[in-house]
Parts: C-alpha cells; sequence; structure tokens
C-alpha cells in the first residue's frame, strides 16, 4: 500500500478532550493504512514514491460514524408518516399492527437480494458524505431465519461496498404477532436460539435490546444481556425514548457501550452513564420525524461529562433520514448542541458508541487512517450548511474510496 502525505491542510483531530483540536497549515503522513505521522505542513519532507495531496486549506477530518442505523429492511412506511400528520400517535400505530411490525412483515417476505438492493442506495448516500464506519442492527426478522438473513446482508453491505460495518443483533426490538401475550416465551427464543445461532455465523459484533413499554421490560432486557454476556457479546440498548423505564441505568451497570435515544432519561441515572463509561447515543431525526418536544437532559449529560454520540437511527418508520450532514444540523438547531459537540459526535464519540475508539474517530499517530476531505475550511461548516454535501475524498484504512477531484 502507498504512502500518502496530505499537506497544507486543516485538520480538525479530535485529540484532546473537547473542541475540534484544529490545527492550521497542518500536513498528515499515512502508511501501511495507518496514520504515521503529523504536524505543520512546514516540517514534512515527502519520501520517494510517497503521493502528495495539497488540501489548499481545506478541512481533513476522520471519517464520520454513523453508529446507530436499521438500514436493512423490506418495504416503506409511508403511509405511517401520512397517519401520525393526521393525528395517530406511534404507539397508537404499533398498537394497531404497524410500526415495527409492519417492516418485519415485509422483511420475511423479502429474499436476501431483494433487502441487498433496497440497502445499497441507503448506504451509498451515508457513504457519499464521508462515513466510514456504520452500525447496522437486525430486528425486524423476530424469528431466527430473518435476523440472521438481515446480518448476512449488512455483512455483504460491508464487504461489496468498502466501509467498515458492525453488526449489532437486535432480536429484542419488539413482539412478533406469533407470540402475542408471550413475551417471556420469545425471549427465550431469542436467547436459546436466534442470538446464539448468530453469533456462531461470526454475525454479530454487539446485542441491543428495544426497553420501553411497546417493547420489552427491563427484567427481559436483563435476560437478553445475560446471554449476551455468556457469549462475550457487548450490549447497547434503545432507553428512555417514549417513558423512563430504568432502562439506560441497567444497561449502563453491566457495561453498555451506549445507550440511545433517552428523551425521558432520569437526571438521576445520568451519573450511572458517566460512571460506567456509557456513551449517549442522541436520535434528533427520530425526535424531528415524531415531532417530540422533551429534550434528553443535555445540561445533566454536559454536567457529568458523559460522551454524547449523534448518529442517523436511518429506518423505514421513526427517521427514515440518510444523510448524516442533517444529523448533525439537527442535533445542534433541535437539541442545541455546539457545532464541536455534533461533529465530536459522529468520530471519536460515535467509534466510543461502538467500541472502536482505539482505532478509529480521530487523528492520532497509529490509528485507522479513514479520512474525509472536505471543501470547507472551518469544521462549523459541515453543520450550519443544508443541502450541500461539501465531501470531496474518502480514505477507508489508506486505501482511496473516493479520490479528490484536481482543482
Amino acid at each position: 500500500m502507498p504512502s500518502t502525505l496530505f499537506t497544507n491542510a486543516t485538520l480538525a483531530c479530535f485529540d484532546a478532550a473537547d473542541g475540534y483540536g484544529l490545527r492550521a497549515q497542518a500536513a498528515l503522513r499515512v502508511d501501511e493504512g495507518r496514520i504515521a505521522w503529523l504536524g505543520a505542513a512546514s516540517d514534512c519532507e515527502p519520501a520517494g514514491g510517497t503521493e502528495v495531496v495539497d488540501c489548499g486549506g481545506r478541512l481533513l477530518t476522520p471519517g464520520l460514524v454513523d453508529c446507530h442505523t436499521h438500514l436493512v429492511y423490506g418495504g416503506d412506511r409511508a403511509d405511517e408518516f401520512e397517519q401520525r400528520l393526521e393525528g395517530a400517535s406511534y404507539a397508537e400505530i404499533a398498537a394497531a399492527g404497524g410500526g415495527i411490525r409492519a417492516t418485519v412483515a415485509a422483511t420475511r417476505r423479502a429474499s436476501e437480494e431483494e433487502l441487498f438492493a433496497q440497502a445499497r442506495p441507503r448506504v451509498q448516500a451515508l457513504l457519499a458524505e464521508g462515513v466510514t464506519t456504520l452500525e447496522i442492527k437486525s430486528g425486524y426478522g423476530l424469528d431466527c431465519e430473518t435476523e440472521i438473513k438481515m446480518l448476512r446482508v449488512a455483512a455483504r453491505l460491508g464487504d461489496e461496498l468498502g466501509v467498515r460495518v458492525q453488526k449489532t443483533f437486535l432480536g429484542a426490538h419488539a413482539l412478533p404477532p406469533e407470540f402475542d401475550g408471550r413475551a417471556d416465551a420469545y425471549i427465550d427464543r431469542v436467547c436459546d436460539d436466534m442470538l446464539p445461532r448468530a453469533a456462531a455465523e461470526g454475525l454479530v459484533d454487539a446485542v441491543d435490546v428495544f426497553v420501553e413499554s411497546i417493547a420489552f421490560s427491563p427484567a427481559q432486557a436483563e435476560r437478553v444481556f445475560d446471554c449476551a454476556a455468556r457469549l462475550g457479546l457487548p450490549i447497547k440498548a434503545h432507553a428512555e425514548q417514549l417513558s423512563d423505564l430504568g432502562g439506560a441505568a441497567l444497561a449502563a451497570a453491566r457495561g453498555a457501550l451506549s445507550v440511545d435515544h433517552l428523551e425521558y432519561l432520569s437526571e438521576t441515572d445520568v451519573a450511572l452513564l458517566a460512571a460506567n463509561g456509557t456513551v449517549a447515543v442522541l436520535l434528533p431525526g427520530a425526535f424531528y420525524v415524531l415531532r417530540e418536544t422533551r429534550l434528553p437532559p443535555l445540561e445533566a449529560l454536559r454536567a457529568h461529562g458523559v460522551p454524547l454520540a449523534l448518529a442517523s437511527d436511518g429506518n423505514p418508520g421513526s427517521s427514515p433520514l440518510h444523510s448524516l450532514l442533517l444529523i448533525l444540523n439537527l442535533g445542534c438547531t433541535l437539541f442545541r448542541l455546539t457545532p464541536a459537540e455534533a461533529l465530536r459526535g459522529v468520530t471519536l464519540n460515535g467509534a466510543k458508541a461502538l467500541g472502536l475508539e482505539d482505532e478509529i474517530g480521530s487523528l492520532e499517530v497509529g490509528k485507522q487512517a479513514d479520512l474525509a476531505l472536505w471543501d470547507v475550511d472551518r469544521p462549523a461548516m459541515l453543520a450550519y450548511r443544508v443541502g450541500i454535501n461539501p465531501c470531496r475524498a474518502v480514505m477507508q484504512g489508506g486505501a482511496w474510496r473516493r479520490r479528490p477531484e484536481t482543482s
């Protein structure tokens, strides 16, 4: 793999506790797929055979990380979008057999090839905006064969599109219709059959549970977490999106990588996230689409130093959004994050939410050379402007996924 030297760049390193970690008039060298050196542009001397990229003062950041998505599914739920605008609530639609169950039916019917073809453009939209790592959850199968089918498609998307994909098992996403009134029996199926089989095929990087009144109780979630622990898998949780059931505190106490949504997170439980190093993943897309009004407890999360990540939550129902740049803007405008917090949320803290912060998420010597070059000179521009994609080039693991066009 040839060496590459980026020179005359503005680096957003995210290598300090806060802020962008900006370095102006800087350079960065990539050797063997990793960041080998960075410093002042005036101090670099390209060795023979090194490819030199003059960034022209442009911004160079870590590749973006979308740490919470549901991109593999069948069909769509545009009709439910219309129903919500006519007054139906998310919970009412779910109780009537819509919501997640509607997508389950469409996903079960779809072949692996059909799921791949439908998911591919969703992933490509994210990749065009500098995403180099994304998480894809299962959870629209709710039976063993379909859950495994979804995870296989997620793995194939990573292989064929050249992006790092973390695969999360979310079998405990909703109660399938064949288990109506038998939630504990379904959790037995998840723990005794579905999760072990998916893990045995090497298709699981983490395990997630939806802890909510329309999904599963904390006690049921704890059984899934116990199963994950026996299999040596890290855990995550959808928690406190619609009510406060204590799912975030439960997951954090079990060492969860992240807890996600958190609009109803109590300030009392925020300290537990901080004490256990659990990342708070904020999902402004769902907040926006569902027209929610209760904000996550941002001031408490900041005060306790809980790492804040942002993600698209790309899914067919509550967040049919496939632009991480839009999510940056929504995180700032709806949740009042600063642009620095938002961009850290889709780089270093997004990587932390996946347990990958030692490898990606910041510009530091020794880390994977996942890089995005932007046609801007200030990081705030990425959160400020909507509708224009300034991504100029992307490098994944030291290899060009998209080369910069010559000026």
